[in-house]
């Protein structure tokens, strides 16, 4: 198939396919029955394990980005959304991890969504490149989360 500037669409990659099949499953599962305080534990333990199950440095970062987001904005709720690591505010997703293995890419992503509260004028960040995240990062993130939530 060829698009108007003759270019081969190829189609979605195995990863973001993988990405579109975990969220159809996050939704099957917000749809079930229970307290909201028993899918809120299952949420965060979904989240949990999904961290549990990166490489090395991804998982390093997952959970120092989730340690600051519980600390700093507890209002925000741990989900799963495509499969990563995501926090949100009334069922809205704010902000998210997504591993550099995820997509094969050479970072980390810290994103938010319209949701935060990063508004700067005209046009400001709204994901970061992490590779590492040091105590300068970590008081970064929380600025940050704390701003998204403010």
């Amino acid at each position: 198939m060829s698009n108007t500037d003759g270019n081969t669409y190829e189609g979605f990659t195995a990863e973001e396919r993988a990405a579109m099949k975990d969220r159809a499953q996050e939704a099957k599962k917000a749809v079930r029955t229970g307290s909201r305080a028993e899918k809120a534990a299952e949420a965060e333990r979904d989240v949990l394990a999904k961290i549990a199950e990166m490489q090395d440095s991804d998982r390093v970062m997952a959970e120092r980005v989730h340690a600051i987001v519980a600390a700093n904005a507890p209002g925000l709720a741990p989900k799963l959304w495509y499969g990563m690591p995501a926090y949100a505010l009334d069922g809205k997703v704010v902000c998210f991890f997504q591993s550099a293995e995820k997509f094969k890419a050479r970072y980390a992503t810290l994103g938010f969504s319209d949701q935060a509260k990063l508004d700067d004028g005209p046009m400001w960040a709204a994901a970061f490149a992490l590779t590492e995240v040091t105590a300068e990062v970590e008081a970064r993130i929380a600025a940050l989360v704390k701003q998204a939530v403010s």
